[in-house]
């Protein structure tokens, strides 16, 4: 017996209250904004710049320790991660311990690394610290702008791929359904001021992807019944196709959440920021390949050209390969 989230045929009409469920994603998205440009984004050390130590001991490092002898000093966001390379020695364990610069001032002062390195000192005696590295408000600044530029980059390929593939009315429901989701992300880091760093920017590319792959799964279903069903509205045809493509579309993203979950609850600190973006972005990727994509697409309409030989429905590009 095959295990269903759905049932095999389904029936369900999306649209009969596509109103409410566009107006409750606008409202969430200006919720996302006026939370960011209120809030603002509790920004990581990649973004606000800090100093990052390096460490060297014979005795395996227990992050917990480190951790523990390094929060009472209330330095704010502190990451500490270990080291692996095939080519340390056994007695060679290394940590790299990254420090976020304190209110104020552009770089940790040598006072607080002083004291890092000696409630290290103090429960691991043989540590070394290897190295030292400061990154400036500078840098942290042009990251911020290369991670602005990638994800705008994203989505613009996106526009054009889906504009190539399918039609224009398509990219545009398919971009509406990414900004929704990338909004919503960065909203949920501002409202509950999540740690926002590099990592949350590899999670927002991803999100991207997953969106975008559940998006073109649906419209190529509603490409092939705009060919079937010449005559019926265009409701009716995405109403069909998304029925016809629930069970694939539950199963990815029920499947996907199961390890996601998984790495959050036994992860550690250091990947949980990035695994909550993604589940966030699975969740809303999933609602909005089916309530704003396809609300998007039905309310700009397809033209449907039946007076060429080939009878290609929807697009004009219908042929081309992804």
């Amino acid at each position: 017996m095959r295990l269903r989230l759905v049932p095999k045929e389904t029936k369900w009409d999306f649209f009969s209250r596509s109103k409410l469920w566009l107006g409750i994603s606008a409202l969430l998205m200006v919720v996302a904004f006026a939370s960011f440009l209120v809030q603002g984004l509790n920004y990581g050390i990649d973004f606000r710049g800090g100093t990052t130590i390096r460490t060297e001991s014979a005795q395996p490092i227990d992050i917990g320790v480190y951790r523990g002898a390094i929060d009472a000093l209330e330095l704010g966001d502190v990451s500490i991660t270990e080291v692996f390379d095939p080519t340390f020695g056994l007695d060679q364990n290394v940590s790299m311990i990254r420090i976020q610069a304190q209110d104020g001032e552009e770089a940790v002062s040598p006072e607080v690394i002083e004291a890092v390195e000696a409630a290290l000192a103090g429960v691991v005696p043989d540590i070394q610290f290897v190295s030292v590295e400061s990154v400036g408000p500078k840098v942290s600044g042009e990251l911020i702008q290369t991670a602005v530029i990638a994800v705008l980059l994203a989505i613009g390929a996106v526009l054009v791929y889906i504009w190539l593939r399918f039609e224009w009315q398509f990219a545009l429901g398919a971009v509406a359904a990414l900004v929704h989701d990338v909004l919503l992300t960065i909203g949920i880091f501002s409202e509950l001021q999540i740690r926002f760093d590099l990592a949350i920017i590899a999670a927002l590319l991803t999100i991207v992807g997953y969106s975008l792959n559940d998006t073109v799964v649906v419209f190529d279903r509603v490409r092939e019944n705009l060919r079937k069903y010449k005559q019926m509205p265009l409701k009716e045809v995405l109403n069909i196709s998304i029925n016809e493509t629930l069970s694939r579309t539950m199963m990815t993203s029920v499947t996907t959440l199961l390890a996601l979950i998984a790495l959050f609850v036994l992860g550690g600190d250091v990947i949980r920021g990035f695994v909550f973006a993604m589940i966030w972005g699975v969740i809303v990727g999933t609602y909005s390949s089916i309530f704003v994509a396809s609300a998007i697409l039905l309310w700009l309409g397809v033209k449907r050209d039946w007076s060429k030989p080939d009878a290609n429905a929807g697009t004009q590009y219908a042929n081309i390969d992804a």
